[in-house]
């Protein structure tokens, strides 16, 4: 079971990465959806580095959880438009 928790953690702490990589804010920075985007973008960042401290603190479990809610944020944002995404990449739900 441990194996299973560490290779997802792993597995989810590298698509919230690459996904954060990929992602780039759609709409013009001073609008409202610019800042929705920023917003965003800014949350799936914190919920990175959150999941990173809960793993240095040998804590799987909460970490899974935290890369987990950033790649939500990101997900969300790319299905309203918020970001655009290279076409070719299987990171969103589009």
């Amino acid at each position: 079971m441990a194996a299973d928790l560490d290779e997802k953690t792993d597995r989810y702490e590298r698509m919230l990465a690459d996904a954060l990589a990929a992602a780039t804010i759609q709409p013009p920075a001073d609008t409202p959806l610019g800042e929705a985007a920023a917003e965003c973008r800014e949350m799936a960042a914190s919920y990175l580095a959150d999941g990173r401290h809960f793993r240095a603190d040998d804590d799987p479990v909460n970490a899974l959880a935290a890369f987990s809610y950033g790649y939500g944020w990101l997900d969300c944002g790319v299905r309203m438009g918020l970001f655009s995404v290279p076409d070719d990449t299987e990171l969103f739900t589009m």
